[in-house]
């Protein structure tokens, strides 16, 4: 199933069945996110993590004095870690939908991850842009950890450019986990207004104050995107020679369980809590 909704100069076409995620997004007919290119998860153009963002190391970790284990949930992608959360690789169910606008639900009610939750997501169109809105409810009898995020992708060449203000980088020392902040006094623009291509980065940025940017001076069009608050740190993954890149609004750092962010621990979601999350994106010619 494909479903399409439009408003003004946009339109976005989204697959319930595939994580409920984004296949297309255009502004004016030109692709915003990347088109999706075939079957698979890894072939879309967004994505969605929850209840957790990007790995847990070894899929161990200690919650409220019990020793956890949770096995690896994408063996292709990562045979060592649990990666994304379990929303991006199941069904959602379509709850409501209109010209510009529907509401996507997807339930668990525990596994490898033995905490029940329901997660919902609302795509809303409008003349000045998408917005986003993600939440995840705790439907258990205990406390559960919680993460939200999105993952987009976005065409690139040699000329494209990010900027995103960021007081820290995670690097990773050839590692996907992170071991080492780079921590700067004051948020900067880690390309300093270089291209894209000028990079290699799979890593987590902290700290970040105000919106994304990502310019395409060849298309004369760039995308701002504005996460909510929560959504403080940005998981940005740029592989050489690739024409993609991706820039992910997260709520908490990679492998958080395993308190590697102690100034920000992973959040924890009492019985009957909901946390939500947001992103708005909005294109303007250049």
């Amino acid at each position: 199933m494909r479903l399409a909704i439009a408003a003004g100069d946009y339109r976005l076409v989204v697959a319930p069945e595939r994580g409920g995620s984004i296949l297309s997004f255009r502004w004016r007919g030109e692709p915003v996110m990347r088109e999706a290119q075939g079957p698979g998860i890894l072939d879309v153009g967004c994505f969605l993590m929850v209840p957790f963002a990007n790995r847990i190391a070894g899929g161990r970790f200690d919650w409220n004095g019990r020793a956890m284990a949770i096995p690896p949930n994408f063996g292709g992608e990562d045979a060592q870690n649990p990666i994304h959360g379990y929303g991006w690789l199941s069904g959602w169910d379509v709850l409501q939908s209109g010209a510009d606008w529907l509401e996507l639900g997807h339930e668990r009610h525990g596994g490898e991850w033995p905490w029940p939750y329901r997660a919902a997501v609302e795509y809303l169109l409008d003349g000045q842009g998408l917005t986003a809105r993600l939440s995840l409810t705790n439907t258990g009898e205990e406390p559960m950890p919680a993460g939200l995020g999105f993952h987009p992708y976005f065409p690139r060449t040699d000329a494209t450019r990010y900027v995103g203000l960021h007081r820290g980088e995670w690097r990773g020392e050839g590692n996907p986990l992170p071991v080492t902040l780079d921590q700067r006094e004051r948020a900067i623009d880690w390309w300093e207004s270089r291209p894209v291509s000028t990079r290699v980065v799979d890593t987590v940025y902290a700290g970040r104050e105000g919106p994304l940017e990502v310019m395409w001076p060849e298309r004369a069009m760039a995308l701002t995107i504005t996460p909510s608050a929560n959504l403080s740190r940005t998981a940005v993954y740029a592989p050489q020679g690739s024409n993609w890149f991706c820039v992910e609004p997260v709520s908490h750092l990679t492998d958080a369980l395993n308190g590697r962010d102690p100034g920000s621990p992973m959040p924890s979601l009492a019985p009957g809590e909901t946390l939500s999350a947001e992103m708005r994106l909005s294109v303007r010619p250049l």
